[in-house]
C-alpha cells in the first residue's frame, strides 16, 4: 500500500493543470475548508445536523439500514439471494432524526442516505457550498450516515469526493487490479455498480488469495472535514465512514462524447460474441482490438488516403451515423 499524494489547498487552476491530467488519486487538502457545513461540523455534530435539517426539503430520499452484526458493511446476504440491508424512503429531516437516535445506541444499526441529489434534498446547497474544481455540470450528491463501509467498486467518471463531516478512509485500487478484486455479479448489484466480494477491512486471503496483490497495489487516504479526494475514472475505491456522523459530498463528471455510445455496452457485446470462441480465434480478435480499438500500433488509418478512412477514423457525425447504421443492419439480420 501507498499513501495518496497530498496537495495542500491547491487552486482550481493547479488542479486542472497539474493534478487531473495525471489520472491518479490525489488528496486535495482543505479545498472546502470554508464551507458552512464544514465549519459547523468542526463545532459539533448536533450543530451540523440541525443546520442541515433546517434547510432540507421534505423530498423523499432513499435510505438503507443494516443490522449491527454486519459491522456497517453494506453488501450481499450470505447466500447471495439478496442483500444484507433494508431499503426505505424518508425525508432528510426524518432520516437525520433517526440517525440521531442511533447515535445514542451502544450497537447502532448502520444507516445511510446514499447519492442524494443536493438540489432536491437541500435546495441552495450548491450556491452556498461552491466547488470550482469540478465542472458546473457536476451536480453535488450527498452521502450521509454513521459508521459504514461501501464495498470496493468503480465509476465510469472522474470524481471529487469532499468530506464535510466526520472522517472517511478510502482504499483505492488501479483499474488494472480488476482481476485481483473478485468482482461480484454484473446483473445483480447492491447499488447499481458491480462490487468486490472481498471484505477489504477483513480480507479472507484463503478464499480470495489474489487480493494480496491488490493490497500491495492499493492507495490509501484519510479525509478530515474540508478535505477533498480526486478519484480518477474507473479507479476502484472502498469507502469507510469512521464516525457516528459523517457527510460526504461528491461530484461526478465524464468528458467522453455521449453520442459515441457506452463502453459498458460494447464490453457486454464482446463478452457475448467473443468469450466462447476457440482460443486461437480469441487471440486473433485480441490482436484486432489492440490494433483498431486501443491503437497500440498508432493510427490504424495513417497509411490510407483521408477520403477512405471511413470507420477507421469515426470522428465526424457522419462517420458515427454510418457506423450506427451498420450496427443496426447487423442486428436486424
Amino acid at each position: 500500500m501507498q499513501d495518496v499524494p497530498i496537495w495542500e489547498q491547491p487552486t482550481p487552476e493547479i488542479f486542472a493543470r497539474d493534478i487531473a491530467p495525471l489520472a491518479r488519486p490525489a488528496v486535495l487538502r482543505g479545498i472546502a475548508r470554508d464551507w458552512p457545513l464544514v465549519k459547523l461540523a468542526r463545532q459539533n455534530d448536533a450543530a451540523c445536523m440541525a443546520a442541515l435539517s433546517q434547510f432540507a426539503s421534505d423530498e423523499p430520499i432513499d435510505v438503507v439500514r443494516t443490522d449491527p452484526t454486519n459491522e456497517g458493511r453494506f453488501h450481499y446476504s450470505d447466500d447471495m439471494h439478496g442483500v444484507n440491508f433494508a431499503r426505505a424512503k424518508a425525508s432528510l429531516p426524518a432520516f437525520l432524526h433517526a440517525l440521531e437516535q442511533e447515535m445514542q445506541s451502544e450497537r447502532p444499526f448502520a444507516i445511510s442516505a446514499q447519492g442524494v441529489l443536493a438540489r432536491d434534498a437541500v435546495p441552495g446547497f450548491a450556491a452556498s457550498h461552491p466547488m470550482p474544481y469540478a465542472p458546473a455540470s457536476a451536480a453535488p450528491r450527498m452521502w450521509i450516515g454513521n459508521a459504514a463501509k461501501v464495498a470496493a467498486h468503480n465509476d465510469p467518471s472522474d470524481n471529487i469526493a469532499v468530506c464535510a463531516a466526520g472522517r472517511r478512509r478510502f482504499t483505492l485500487f488501479p483499474p488494472d487490479q480488476i482481476g485481483n478484486l473478485y468482482i461480484g455479479p454484473l446483473h445483480f448489484t447492491p447499488a447499481g455498480t458491480p462490487i468486490s466480494m472481498v471484505h477489504v477491512t477483513k480480507p479472507d486471503l484463503a478464499r480470495y488469495p489474489r487480493f494480496a496483490k491488490a493490497q500491495a497495489a492499493a492507495w490509501v487516504a484519510e479525509l478530515e472535514p474540508g478535505d477533498g479526494l480526486f478519484i480518477p475514472y474507473a479507479w476502484y475505491h472502498h469507502v469507510e465512514a469512521m464516525e457516528r456522523f459523517n457527510i460526504l459530498v461528491n461530484y461526478w463528471w465524464n468528458d467522453a462524447r455521449p453520442e459515441l455510445g457506452s463502453p459498458w455496452d460494447a464490453m457486454l457485446h464482446g463478452m457475448m460474441s467473443l468469450r466462447s470462441l476457440p482460443a486461437d480465434q480469441r487471440s486473433a480478435w485480441r490482436a484486432m482490438f489492440d490494433h483498431y480499438v486501443f491503437m497500440e500500433n498508432g493510427d490504424p488509418a495513417e497509411h490510407l488516403p483521408e477520403h477512405v478512412h471511413g470507420s477507421l477514423a469515426a470522428t465526424t457525425p457522419d462517420d458515427i451515423a454510418a457506423m450506427r447504421q451498420q450496427l443496426k443492419t447487423l442486428f436486424t439480420k
